[in-house]
């Protein structure tokens, strides 16, 4: 028994620590997608827009890594292969919503993000991360 719990512990640290790359990742994603330093416009400036587009994104990421480890394979390799491959596909999935959403909207959606007041596109491009998130997930399951 203790083996097996053992076991189930080593496997959540690594989980763990492959759904928080999968995070970095996606923070360098939306650094990427918007003008100026992300750490800068939220922390510092206190954007509400970025915030609200990484929030979305990393609990788009969250979801999707969940979703991986929950319909995991039995192997533990498999199951870790999987979780990243479809962490990685989902982030892509993600910045194309994006780029789509800009292509589709008057202006550049990155600079709407970077505005200090509340703009409606931010909310738009934050729905848009989410449900391809949900989507990633839905191909999972």
């Amino acid at each position: 028994m203790l083996e097996n719990l053992l076991e189930g512990a080593g496997r959540s640290i690594v989980f763990g620590a492959l759904g928080i790359g999968l995070m970095a990742l996606g923070y360098v994603l939306v650094d990427l997608l918007t003008p100026g330093k992300l750490r800068d416009l939220i922390w510092h400036e206190k954007n509400p827009n970025a915030s609200l587009l990484l929030a979305a994104n990393q609990i788009g990421i969250a979801l999707i890594v969940f979703t991986a480890i929950f319909t995991s394979y039995e192997n533990f390799a498999e199951g870790l292969a999987s979780t990243a491959l479809f962490g990685i596909l989902g982030i892509g999935v993600m910045g194309l919503a994006f780029m789509v959403l800009d292509w589709m909207t008057p202006g550049k959606l990155g600079e709407v993000i970077c505005t200090p007041e509340r703009h409606p596109g931010a909310m738009v491009s934050a729905a848009s991360h989410f449900g391809a998130a949900l989507i990633v997930c839905a191909c999972i399951a």
